[in-house]
């Protein structure tokens, strides 16, 4: 593909000048927002295809969704595009999943949590008792609390300081600062809450939706219990199918998307950010530039030494978690999948003590299972080649100690092993495969040493480490995953959009709407993979 995308010509434009670099979810979001007010956007993106770590890989013949498997938070992307004059119905063809996930332990029990909130409190019921049931119904509604004060004050907002916080949530409001849980972990909130070990697995697992350890993030992290509850969807065409309506809405607004165009330095002039320039050795000037990749690809000179000091370092040991996957293409039977499936370790606390403290794979690692062509639990036999998504937690020292292939292959025995013990057999081959491991995503994002969620969110003032939009470089703005609110593709999509208001502000950009550019610029078919690691 060239530089140039896909049926996406010159044009003239007016207004400032922004060059965002990357066309992950917080790129493309701030790109359609900039358009809006009347920005003139240039988007790059040294990838064949939009979308960050919503990729797909092509195994044996299919598509396989290789990052974000479903969407949550909805109306993120709902106000997103009717801000835009477009319909987020009209752009995506989602289905609400019914089970939100299945989670297996080692004595062969099972235990499905449903988007119907008094299903899933029956279900816990029936699995470990009455008074585990009202403890979760409890849990339920301190997390739809904890979600309901932060909405507003934290996850919409630029990033605030503790003071900044408290001030937005009021004064007067003392006790809803109280119930955020900032000073406790989560497995200890959960373990005052549940006297089952096997819940307490089950909800501190929402800690790793962002690389973090149960054991070391902030009880307020609870909160991701309830956008679950909240709803989670499918997307036809997987979640790339988002990135591409997303790019398609940009397009049309006259975002000039250009993709294989790989961003090497950011120009700095009279003290501030002034462009870009590209490996070919192109300049892109600019009046604002937003940078939505890995702070740390900034802060160690990826993008040049002028612009190093714009964001501070992350320490390897506070990198969010990496993963081994497996992607597979090949036929399955024998166990009833959900669509997202859960098999715990046997010692939580053993588990990431190898990841964190020995930086080490564990011997017994929990294992997520994607069977992504599955809407309800059902059987795979007899159903043809599956395609799947294995994932379990690895450090994020992909640029210090890459896994060998011996430790790679022992991961890959252990992993099918263990869910031939759970009764799910894959006829899986090297060819119906392909494996990514911390290196591999280091290498798809630089700096990061193969961290999917930038910093880990741990301790108290975890949530006000993550860096804000606005960098000490004037000019120069950062979004994504790795910046404030946080990681995951919604959290992401608010990153892009507190950026561009930032950056609409700075600019002047006043304007709440901008006849749509006719380009013909509709991403094709054609771009729908960023190939195997």
């Amino acid at each position: 593909m060239p530089e140039n995308g896909p049926g996406i010509g010159p044009t003239t434009r007016q207004g400032p000048r922004v060059v965002i670099v990357g066309g992950g979810v917080g790129g493309l979001t701030a790109a359609v927002d900039l358009a809006r007010l009347g920005a003139s956007v240039t988007l790059l993106e040294r990838a064949a295809a939009p979308g960050g770590k919503m990729r797909q890989i092509a195994v044996n013949g299919g598509l396989i969704d290789a990052g974000p498997t479903v969407m949550t938070m909805r109306w993120v992307f709902d106000g997103l595009f009717a801000d835009a004059g477009a319909a987020l119905d009209a752009r995506l063809s989602y289905t609400p999943l019914s089970v939100l996930a299945r989670h297996h332990w080692r004595d062969g029990e099972t235990l499905d949590l449903f988007a119907d909130l008094e299903r899933s409190i029956d279900a816990i019921g029936a699995f470990a008792g009455a008074a585990e049931a009202r403890a979760y119904r409890a849990f339920a509604a301190e997390a739809r609390r904890v979600f309901a004060i932060l909405r507003g004050p934290f996850l919409e907002s630029p990033r605030p300081s503790p003071l900044t916080l408290t001030r937005r949530i009021g004064w007067s409001r003392f006790a809803d600062m109280l119930a955020l849980r900032p000073f406790e972990t989560l497995w200890s909130a959960l373990s005052r809450r549940f006297q089952d070990t096997r819940l307490r697995q089950l909800f501190g697992r929402y800690a790793t939706y962002g690389g973090s350890s149960p054991f070391a993030a902030p009880a307020t992290l609870m909160l991701i219990a309830h956008v679950e509850q909240e709803g989670v969807w499918t997307l036809d065409g997987g979640m790339f199918a988002l990135a591409r309506a997303l790019a398609d809405v940009a397009i049309e607004r006259g975002v000039d998307l250009r993709l294989n165009a790989h961003v090497t330095s950011i120009e700095v002039k009279n003290g501030q950010a002034s462009g870009v320039r590209l490996a070919s050795g192109e300049h892109v000037p600019a009046d604002a530039v937003l940078l939505n990749a890995d702070a740390a690809a900034l802060a160690d000179g990826t993008f040049g030494r002028a612009c190093q000091s714009a964001a501070s370092p992350v320490p390897a040991r506070a990198r969010s978690l990496s993963a081994v996957t497996w992607a597979v293409r090949a036929p399955a039977r024998g166990l009833e999948l959900a669509r997202h499936n859960v098999f715990f370790s046997a010692d939580y606390a053993a588990e990431f003590r190898a990841l964190s403290r020995d930086r080490a794979m564990p011997e017994d690692p929990t294992i997520y299972l994607c069977a992504q062509d599955r809407f309800e639990p059902e059987k795979p036999d007899g159903l043809g080649p599956q395609r799947l998504l294995a994932l379990i937690n690895a450090p994020a020292d992909g640029d210090l100690s890459p896994l060998s292939r011996s430790e790679i292959e022992a991961c890959q025995t252990r992993l099918f092993q263990r869910l031939e013990r759970h009764g799910l057999i894959l006829a899986s081959t090297p060819e119906t495969q392909a494996i990514t491991t911390p290196q591999d995503f280091n290498a798809l994002f630089p700096s990061t040493g193969g961290a999917l969620y930038g910093r880990a969110t741990h301790g108290w003032a975890g949530a006000f480490q993550r860096p804000a939009a606005r960098t000490a470089l004037p000019g120069l703005f950062l979004a994504g995953g790795s910046a404030h609110p946080g990681a995951g593709v919604p959290m992401a999509a608010l990153s892009g959009r507190i950026a561009a208001s930032a950056i609409g502000r700075r600019l002047g950009l006043t304007s709440r709407s901008r006849r749509a550019a006719t380009r013909g610029g509709i991403l094709t078919p054609s771009a729908t993979t960023v190939g195997t690691a």
